[in-house]
């Protein structure tokens, strides 16, 4: 048995996508006669629903990217969708503990300077961390923590699941309480209504002075005005960002200039580490599909991840 799988539109990711289709088990169908749909562009939302509309035998849509916040508006229950949730989990996780060490350790100061400074920094050793989120990255950062024996404490939204290796597990209401003494805060969590401006200027207030922010998620969990005012008023010691509210930042910003920021421009995972992990997630999931068995990254149209 196999399945006619389609790859649309169009796109830099086209080739690679229809491989993993094939490697799968599956046919490259035109998707007129496709029973399933790799959606290969994650700029073009608005073309979705038209083409599901013409086409309501289409079962399984793969939106094959971690973050859906466009795509969102248009989930249904008419049929199974996912997303590449946790495929990107260990470049991310590895990501997030370099900016954290980078900016424990003074990087943000030492990489402006230009002469010999005063030694700066802290140790991650025995310290604390509170991650936002319980997916993938979380996990994997949880297990890349495992040699600096710290506490970990993890906020998510049902504290009721415990998340192992974890110190601890609390809910979003009780996010100002893990705040408080973490020498490093990681966001590693989806953007949804109820975590868009998550870290605002009381969350800022409840960290330690010498605490480092690093974002690896989405801009939007930021306020980004407020994450400003307590950097100037030396409520934290600095903040990591691969992601930014606005995103691309604007040349000129003053988060490029700061002397308490360090930025990278999204690249937590970049094509080249993110295309070979892809590509094994379709095929996956494509025998998957094939051989009837569960998907992975099965998206929560509820709860829009």
């Amino acid at each position: 048995m196999t399945s006619r799988i389609a790859v649309e539109p169009k796109s830099g990711r086209f080739e690679s996508l229809e491989r993993a289709v094939r490697d799968g088990g599956g046919v490259v169908a035109d998707v007129g006669s496709a029973e399933a749909l790799v959606w290969a562009d994650p700029y073009q939302p608005n073309l979705l629903p038209e083409l599901l509309a013409v086409h309501p035998e289409i079962s399984w849509v793969a939106l094959p990217f971690a973050g859906i916040e466009p795509y969102v508006p248009y989930l249904d229950g008419d049929r199974t969708w996912t997303c590449a949730r946790g495929v990107y989990a260990r470049p991310v996780a590895e990501h997030a503990l370099t900016l954290g060490l980078a900016g424990l350790r003074g990087l943000a100061s030492y990489a402006r300077a230009s002469a010999w400074e005063a030694p700066q920094g802290r140790n991650l050793v025995d310290g604390k961390v509170t991650i936002f989120g319980a997916g993938g990255i979380t996990r994997e950062l949880i297990r890349l923590l495992g040699g600096f024996d710290c506490e970990i404490v993890v906020v998510r939204r049902n504290a009721a699941v415990p998340v192992p290796g974890s110190d601890r597990t609390v809910s979003l209401d009780g996010r100002l309480e893990a705040l408080e003494g973490a020498d490093l805060v990681v966001l590693a969590l989806a953007l949804t209504d109820e975590t868009t401006g998550v870290i605002g200027a009381a969350e800022l207030a409840a960290m330690p002075s010498h605490g480092w922010l690093v974002n690896v998620a989405r801009g939007g969990h930021v306020d980004t005005d407020a994450l400003i005012a307590a950097l100037d008023g030396d409520q934290l010691a600095g903040a990591c960002l691969d992601v930014t509210d606005p995103e691309p930042l604007p040349v000129g910003h003053e988060l490029w200039s700061h002397r308490r920021v360090i930025v990278t421009p999204h690249v937590g995972n970049t094509p080249e580490m993110g295309v070979p992990l892809l590509e094994t997630h379709i095929r996956q999931n494509v025998e998957r599909f094939i051989g009837g068995k569960n998907l992975e990254g099965v998206i929560d149209v509820d709860a829009g991840y």
